[in-house]
């Protein structure tokens, strides 16, 4: 039996929290208008929440005029909606960290999937490698959390920086963030991926929703573990 909504244009798989946790996301970007909009309700005809990624002021605008209460973040380009009558209070702790201020956006994003997804986050932004004292000053603080999100563009050293500082899992997340040598972001993906600090996993260029996805599954085996 086929457990998804059939939309022609899409197949929502409203199944998908039970076999896995998590309930599907919608990635915005590229989207007609009135297919997300559809989408979205939808979903919402079936669940009391919703959440997108890598949307638009504009999409925000047009999905607006057929669901009010909807909520958008200009800075981590997220698109949500939580219709539950109670706020949960976030378990675990994940800490979120930036190597700079630019880098804040990709940052957000994973933060934002995380406390969606039911995470403490504790947010730790501009501790880049350019001034090593400032994360040297929040190593306790990061060293607390079940699992660590270290975001950087330029070189993408703060995530072997952080792997020699803790001893829970770093997931690293390279920006497309930095100059011509950079190469989009690629420069700080290589660096990430030969880094010789242990316990370091890395996903792709800019992926701030794959970052924080993977770094809530960690924390709710902590949790587990703890209660």
């Amino acid at each position: 039996m086929n457990q998804y909504q059939e939309m022609q244009f899409a197949k929502l798989d409203t199944d998908r929290e039970k076999r896995t946790g998590f309930p599907e996301v919608v990635f915005c970007q590229g989207k007609p208008d009135a297919y997300l909009i559809e989408i979205y309700k939808k979903i919402l005809e079936h669940d009391d929440r919703v959440f997108g990624t890598r949307a638009s002021q504009d999409q925000y605008e047009k999905v607006r005029e057929a669901i009010p209460d909807i909520q958008y973040n200009p800075v981590s380009k997220i698109l949500k909606v939580n219709h539950r009558n109670y706020q949960e209070e976030g378990k675990g702790l994940i800490a979120v960290c930036s190597g700079g201020t630019a880098d804040i956006p990709v940052a957000e994003e994973a933060a934002e999937t995380a406390e969606f997804f039911g995470a403490k986050v504790d947010r730790i932004y501009d501790v880049g490698v350019s001034g090593i004292h400032r994360i040297l000053s929040k190593q306790e603080q990061i060293a607390r959390a079940n699992c660590v999100i270290a975001v950087a563009g330029m070189e993408g050293a703060l995530a072997s920086v952080l792997g020699g500082l803790v001893s829970n899992p770093v997931i690293a997340v390279p920006t497309s963030v930095g100059y011509g040598a950079n190469m989009g972001g690629i420069s700080a993906l290589l660096t990430m991926i030969n880094s010789c600090a242990n316990g370091i996993t890395v996903v792709n260029i800019d992926n701030g929703y794959g970052a924080g996805y993977v770094a809530t599954q960690i924390n709710r085996l902590a949790v587990g573990k703890k209660d």
